[in-house]
């Protein structure tokens, strides 16, 4: 168990909420297995939360629904929101040599942010194994699918 705690990325996070997602009960599990999780979501996980369970399409939900499920898990035990005050370069720069698409901007992002406050960002991406490398690895707690 991490000492200073969780981060939950944002597939994670959609994944604890919504029974429909095909990672559901792997991210349940998890969520769930030890007693005293201590845990943190950010602005970016809000946002991209808010951006998933909204989207039109199947098993979409209205924002009010949306939004009352963010202030539900903030009553969870464990819970941290965690405050992003630090810019870009001084998050991301330690993984600036390995980052190279768009879609890895939030991930370096929130990794960089668990690097900052000693946390692990949990996720389902094998892409931010790679963009942590071998010096920031144990920042990283990667869920698979068995």
């Amino acid at each position: 168990m991490s000492e200073n705690g969780y981060l939950l990325d944002v597939n994670i996070l959609y994944a604890l909420t919504a029974r429909n997602h095909v990672h559901h009960s792997i991210v349940e599990a998890w969520f769930y297995a030890a007693a005293d999780l201590r845990w943190a979501i950010c602005s970016f996980t809000e946002a991209g939360f808010l951006r998933n369970a909204t989207a039109p399409r199947a098993g979409q939900i209205e924002m009010a629904e949306a939004t009352a499920i963010l202030k539900k898990l903030a009553q969870h035990p464990g819970y941290r929101y965690l405050p992003i005050a630090e810019d870009w370069h001084t998050l991301c720069g330690p993984f600036f040599k390995r980052l190279f698409g768009t879609k890895q901007v939030t991930d370096a992002y929130l990794l960089g942010l668990a690097v900052r406050n000693g946390m692990v960002l949990v996720t389902m991406d094998k892409g931010i194994v790679y963009l942590a490398g071998s010096e920031f690895s144990k920042h990283v707690l990667l869920l698979e699918a068995s």
